[in-house]
């Protein structure tokens, strides 16, 4: 792993995404470079889908040493690099990929572990025997459901718009604990320990549609997206007075952290960059 280095030129990182402008990667990681010393850059580069593989390659013949993955790529990463983290081989999704002296692309996926350090040591939650419901069966779930079937919960619901999409990723992951898929209709209480809302729905100003009886005042509603004001999801939870309604910011920097560790051998606090970020949104 890379020692501090204080002087000559720093090393390069960045984040993958396409569209990549609005990612807050650059200030957390530019935050935890120097909350830990370390001398690297961290830039964003905007690569379409079609040029993923040559312009990620090219990146790294020209000296990157790490990259971040956004949607849509995060399957294209899976599938460019040498070898996989076990944790990135079991969702078939990568997010963080280092690059090696010896050439060799290690993709890991730190989205699931992000996540749990959120729900653990930010909102200060156990999750062995609670009831979860996800919402949306995308690439998003994929990443996540690893780490948290690790956590012993009672049980998993996904559900989704599409009711086989749901019951074909609970199947993939049935091996690690009790999880089923469904459509939203066929959603049924008691309310939920904790809803995580991982739709692009929140993002597109809607919210998907979902019977009453899944929400109580003991119900932490959780939405992966994030943004300065309310999604509909948050909306949503607060009228039904949810214990809580919170963004995904905790996430961005825990799995950020994470990336971090992998290409530096250091983890960074996060708590002071959840404190600047809490204050922009």
């Amino acid at each position: 792993m890379s020692q501090p280095h204080e002087s000559g030129t720093p090393d390069q990182y960045g984040v993958a995404g396409h569209p990549v402008a609005h990612s807050w990667s650059p200030f957390i990681h530019g935050m935890f470079a120097k909350s830990t010393a370390q001398n690297l850059v961290y830039r964003l580069f905007d690569i379409t889908p079609d040029n993923f593989r040559r312009d990620t390659l090219k990146l790294f013949t020209s000296g990157v040493r790490g990259l971040n993955v956004m949607l849509p790529h995060k399957q294209a990463a899976a599938e460019l690099v040498n070898e996989l983290t076990p944790r990135a081989a079991r969702a078939q999704a990568v997010n963080t990929i280092a690059f090696f002296e010896d050439t060799t692309l290690l993709g890991d996926n730190t989205d699931g572990v992000g996540l749990t350090s959120d729900l653990e040591r930010n909102l200060n939650m156990d999750l062995a025997g609670k009831r979860l419901l996800i919402l949306g069966a995308g690439g998003a779930v994929r990443g996540v459901l690893g780490p948290l079937l690790e956590r012993e919960l009672r049980e998993v619901i996904i559900a989704n718009r599409t009711p086989l999409k749901a019951q074909k990723l609970a199947a993939e992951f049935a091996d690690l604990g009790a999880i089923t898929g469904c459509g939203f209709s066929e959603l049924r209480g008691p309310p939920y320990d904790l809803i995580i809302n991982a739709t692009s729905a929140s993002l597109q100003g809607e919210m998907p549609p979902l019977p009453a009886g899944l929400v109580s005042e003991e119900t932490v509603c959780y939405d992966m997206a994030y943004g300065r004001a309310d999604t509909p999801f948050t909306l949503w939870a607060k009228s039904l007075h949810a214990a809580r309604a919170t963004k995904g910011w905790g996430m961005l920097i825990e799995q950020a952290a994470e990336s971090f560790l992998l290409w530096r051998g250091i983890r960074p606090n996060t708590r002071p960059v959840l404190d600047a970020l809490e204050q922009h949104s």
